[in-house]
């Protein structure tokens, strides 16, 4: 049974290979996963390490200046969401903002049960926002004047990156 189950390889490479594709090492670990269908992440764990001790501007610069878009930790934890099927929604109140794990294809009121099983049990719609038009949009109440925020029902499979108040009655 375990040998049946999803993998991803992580490929340690060194400081000089970092952006590059031609690394023989990196490609025999791609060839030998891909006839698993497994998947494979080259990332530099001494990277990775120098990383962690900086604060976000600092890692938006060191990653800058090595011209990599994400860490390896992004690739790696973006790679097992997919492997496993999962996404996230959000939901955004005037005191915390909250990500939720579900799995894709979830429909809108079972994604409100991971909140609390009453607000599945009387969903009634929920309102819906990409986490993009959001942004772009600066507030909720904006999103909803540019005609961004759109009313869902029971049938909607929600999106990753979403951004949802529900509407229930118990």
């Amino acid at each position: 049974m375990l040998t049946t189950k999803p993998v991803i390889y992580c490929a340690n490479i060194s400081e000089k290979d970092i952006g590059k594709e031609d690394n023989e090492y990196v490609l025999k670990v791609k060839e030998y996963a891909k006839k698993e269908n497994a998947e494979t992440i080259a990332l530099c764990a001494k990277i990775e390490e120098e990383l962690t001790k900086l604060d976000k501007e600092e890692r938006e610069m060191f990653k800058q200046e090595l011209g990599i878009k994400e860490s390896g930790l992004d690739k790696l934890v973006k790679a097992s969401y997919s492997l496993l099927g999962l996404m996230s929604y959000l939901t955004a109140g005037e005191t915390e903002v909250r990500a939720w794990t579900i799995k894709k294809g979830t429909k809108a009121p079972q994604a409100a049960g991971k909140i609390h099983t009453d607000f599945e049990k009387g969903f009634i719609k929920a309102e819906v926002v990409s986490y993009d038009d959001l942004v772009e949009a600066g507030s909720l109440v904006q999103a909803k004047e540019k005609g961004k925020v759109r009313i869902e029902g029971k049938d909607y499979v929600v999106q990753d990156g979403d951004v949802m108040l529900f509407r229930f009655n118990v």
